[in-house]
């Protein structure tokens, strides 16, 4: 390691380095290779060193000897714990039957061997090297091609190719880049510069690539063409001639060279002067006069009396410069001003020809100027004047010797007056009302005539007040529908005002007010408009929200379903019926009504929405029609009507087997038999069911219903007229109940009705004369085959009207 190495990089981090044993990248495979890792013995004298090996990225192994034995291609990179991680070396272990081995690196002057290989089992008569494709020259039996000293002429890619018989083969291919050995060095010297009889020390600095570390660099050192010293050394001390000598200065230059001196490299020459430095230097004022009237042209020269040149002089106003001016020869510099106002202050100079700068004294001048016309500025907290903002009006001259007299004016009204200590500028502070909205003006005045500023408007903007919101709807109520404006208004703001409207604190929309005044935002109302209403007014200064306003939507009452409830499957007399009426929407509270064939039966109010019922005690006149109708203050809507048949008894049908007996029998002329066959049954107790199993309607038609007992509150006898057993949907049109001194009156004449209802010629009669026997009571007045509550659904719905409910009621 030489010493200029260990001067320069003493504390840098060195770099680890690779080297190869056999010095190749390219092997056959089931060859092996041996790495070894270099790092300065500087860093590795101390203590034993772990080395960590790396293939690609991954490492490899960590041991404490520096050489590892390979046979995997790959990149391979080293380093230790006081060392940087080495260049990469690329192996490569091929399967190619002729390849071109050849060093990793190349640098200038080194001595190169390029080996072409041939497997063993290949016997080649001639192996020929190229270089960029053309034919270098035939290699002899040693397979080997030397480059002596190797530069930039031999860059290039090489590669080697052979015969056998009827076979080619062509290895691979290696690009030979020649590196430089180490760079041109460059002469330096320390301290960079001197004053005469001091010692100075010339460097002659260069570096080895940290592959090159090993190599032996001599340095030689010029004067004028002689050489001074040479050695391993790369510095020289020298003894810098006075300045006093009357030779001009000398030049210097360095060569560094490798042992053998195949490789040599020369600095550029440099010359040593000897410096002198500056004195104190002197500023003087031309004309000399501590006070000038403004416009007079004033030259400063300033002048060191001693000192090397080039001399750079630089000219002061108080602590700005205001030029620099560098003079090669004896006599100083100048520097010329034309007086302004800003003149007046202190001057001095200063004189630097590198070994730092003197500085003059100090000379004083005063510049008297008149007050220049001044600049009045307007001052407020924020972007606009405010109403209740402190404004400052600021008023300032750029020229004008001191003192000076400010006065302030609004609207050609005087506010006021300032003497500012400086005369450079003066404020006065006026809290805003809506009057101070005008213009103003400032005057500046130093006793040679006073300067009236421009005019500056200014317009005092007034804050919106806290909006009141209105709500404005067709009637008395807000309805689903409706079409309602909210109006919102400030009385108090300055202009454009922007409004903004808000349901339960969210967003509806906005409108502006350009100059002043309200707003008003249009809204379809739906039941979800419920809620909370806001409004805010905002001119910029802040936003101003009303106080919330309350709103309920008023829905109608939509169509109500009216449900009829008995106990069971049918109505009798006595029970208890709830009637249901429920409108699915509309706003509570809501009035429900309820009618029996137009009649009201009575109401019932639900002060929170829902339906509503009304229980019925039955009794034979409850059949009928019934309605209901919801009413919440905006038109009362009537349900559909529901049909009601109150039950005495419960019959079956007669089945088709009684059809067709009746018919055989009539057809043999067996009226009269048939009629008394139909006396003998009817005395029978009501209620009973037949003995006859051939008479029950269970055997001659399982579906027909079988007949039920009428309640032992009633005493019945029943007389059964209109029987449709053929499908039709009355089964009885109309049962009496007889008393008992009538039953064999009536039964006889039943029967007869009953055979005539149905004899073959006749068919059913769809609408008989109701029997009217003297003493006799309807129990059944034409009950279907359906359920008993028949509704009108299937029919085409029909309004509420007088004529069928007695009109809409309020």
């Amino acid at each position: 390691m030489l010493l200029w190495v260990s001067v320069l990089v003493l504390e840098a981090v060195p770099k680890a380095v690779i080297s190869l044993h056999p010095p190749w990248t390219v092997f056959f495979k089931g060859e092996a290779v041996t790495l070894t890792c270099h790092v300065s013995h500087i860093y590795t004298a101390k203590n034993r060193e772990l080395y960590q090996w790396y293939l690609g990225t991954e490492i490899l192994r960590e041991i404490p000897g520096n050489t590892l034995k390979v046979q995997d291609s790959g990149e391979y990179k080293c380093q230790t714990q006081n060392s940087l991680l080495s260049d990469g070396v690329t192996l490569i272990f091929s399967t190619a039957k002729l390849i071109l081995q050849a060093p990793p690196s190349v640098f200038e002057g080194d001595s190169v061997t390029l080996k072409c290989q041939a497997n063993v089992d290949l016997a080649l008569k001639n192996k020929t090297l190229y270089k960029n494709g053309k034919m270098l020259k035939i290699l002899d039996e040693s397979s080997s091609f030397h480059i002596q000293q190797a530069g930039l002429k031999d860059n290039g890619e090489y590669h080697c190719a052979g015969s056998e018989i009827n076979c080619s083969f062509s290895s691979n291919r290696i690009k030979i880049q020649v590196q430089e050995l180490f760079p041109h060095p460059v002469l330096r010297s320390r301290p960079s510069w001197t004053t005469s009889g001091k010692q100075l020390t010339l460097i002659c600095e260069t570096q080895l690539p940290p592959q090159k570390s090993d190599a032996q660099l001599q340095f030689r050192f010029f004067r004028d063409g002689q050489i001074v010293e040479a050695g391993s050394k790369n510095f020289l001390k020298i003894q810098n001639p006075s300045s006093g000598m009357s030779k001009g200065p000398s030049y210097y230059w360095c060569e560094a060279h490798t042992v053998t001196s195949n490789v040599c490299k020369k600095s550029q020459k440099s010359q040593i002067h000897v410096e002198v430095p500056v004195s104190h230097p002197v500023l003087t004022l031309s004309p000399p006069r501590a006070q000038a009237l403004e416009g007079l042209r004033v030259t400063l020269h300033c002048e060191a009396r001693r000192g090397s040149p080039p001399i750079l002089y630089q000219f002061y106003h108080g602590d700005v410069l205001l030029r620099g001016r560098s003079a090669h020869t004896a006599g100083g510099a100048s520097f010329s001003i034309t007086l302004t106002a800003e003149s007046s202050g202190k001057y001095s100079c200063t004189a630097d020809n590198g070994f730092g700068p003197q500085r003059s004294d100090t000379r004083s001048l005063s510049v008297t100027v008149p007050a220049s016309r001044p600049i009045l500025t307007l001052r407020v907290p924020g972007t606009r004047a405010v109403v209740g903002d402190v404004m400052e009006l600021h008023c300032e001259v750029h020229k004008g010797s001191p003192p000076i007299l400010y006065r302030f004016y609004h609207d050609d009204v005087l506010l006021g007056s300032r003497w500012p200590p400086s005369g450079r500028g003066t404020s006065f502070n006026l809290p805003l009302t809506p009057e101070h909205s005008g213009s103003y003006a400032c005057e500046a005045d130093n006793g040679l005539g006073a300067q009236r500023s421009d005019t500056a408007s200014l317009r005092v903007t007034v804050p919106a007040s806290r909006p009141v919101l209105t709500f404005r709807v067709p009637g008395t109520q807000a309805v689903v529908g409706d079409v309602m404006e909210l109006h919102c208004e400030a009385h108090r703001g300055s202009p454009p005002i922007l409004y903004r409207f808000y349901h339960d604190d969210v967003f509806l929309g906005s409108s502006s007010a350009p100059s002043g005044g309200r707003a008003s935002f249009n809204l379809s109302l739906t039941p979800e408009h419920s809620g909370s209403y806001a409004c805010e007014a905002d001119n910029g200064l802040g936003a101003q929200r009303s106080d919330t306003a309350s709103l309920r939507v008023t829905v109608p009452a939509s169509r109500p379903i009216l449900t009829l409830r008995a106990p069971g499957d049918q109505a009798f007399p006595g029970d208890v019926m709830e009637l249901h009426c429920e409108a699915h929407r509309g706003s509570p509270p809501i009035l429900y009504r309820f009618y029996h064939d137009n009649v009201i039966l009575g109401s019932s109010s639900v002060p929170s929405g829902g339906g509503a019922s009304f229980n019925l005690s039955l009794t034979a006149e409850h059949t009928g029609n019934y309605s209901c109708e919801a009413d919440n203050g905006l038109g009362a809507q009537c349900s559909e009507t529901v049909t009601l048949s109150i039950s005495g008894l419960t019959g079956s049908r007669l089945g088709p087997v009684a059809t067709g007996v009746a018919g055989g029998l009539l057809g043999m002329g067996g009226l009269a038999v048939v009629a008394l066959l139909l006396y003998c049954r009817l005395p029978r107790k009501a209620g009973g069911r037949t003995s006859d199993p051939s008479r029950n309607p269970s055997n001659s038609d399982p579906q027909e219903p079988t007949y039920y007992n009428v309640p032992g509150w009633i005493e019945l006898q029943p007389v059964y007229s209109n029987v449709n057993p053929k499908g039709g949907d009355v089964v009885y049109s109309e049962v009496r109940r007889i008393q008992e001194g009538n039953k064999h009156a009536v039964a006889s004449d039943s029967a007869l009705r009953l055979l005539w209802t149905y004899l073959p010629s006749h068919g059913p009669i769809a609408s008989p004369q109701p029997y009217s026997a003297q003493g006799s009571s309807v129990i059944y007045s034409q009950v279907k085959a359906e359920s008993f509550l028949t509704s009108t659904a299937e029919s085409a719905h029909t309004p509420c009207t007088p004529s069928n409910l007695g009109g809409q009621r309020h």
